[in-house]
């Protein structure tokens, strides 16, 4: 059973980084999986929970060949290193910005 982790909301943009960081993160293992907005906030409440809970349902052919522990770390892993690299992009943004 999954249990809502009721953490204060995220801002939209917040939210949206995380969303386009674990397309990114899917497109860089090479699985045609995509979340929309709708699919990631009723994942994103649960964490990697949420995350595990979605492979084992929407993608149990997987689990043939790779445990769901496995699967929800090679995305939890790339998805932070996109994010990651993601905020690098935006902090230099921002510092362009106020050196203009």
């Amino acid at each position: 059973m999954l249990h809502d982790l009721q953490t204060p909301a995220a801002t939209d943009a917040e939210s949206e980084a995380h969303r386009h960081a674990y397309n990114a993160a899917f497109h860089l293992l090479d699985l045609n999986w995509h979340w929309d907005r709708a699919t990631f906030a009723g994942i994103r409440r649960y964490g990697r929970a949420g995350v595990k809970s979605w492979v084992e349902g929407e993608q149990p052919h997987l689990l043939r060949a790779y445990t769901v522990d496995f699967l929800v770390n090679a995305v939890e892993v790339t998805k932070e290193r996109c994010l990651a690299a993601y905020e690098r992009q935006e902090a230099k943004k921002s510092g362009d910005r106020l050196a203009a």
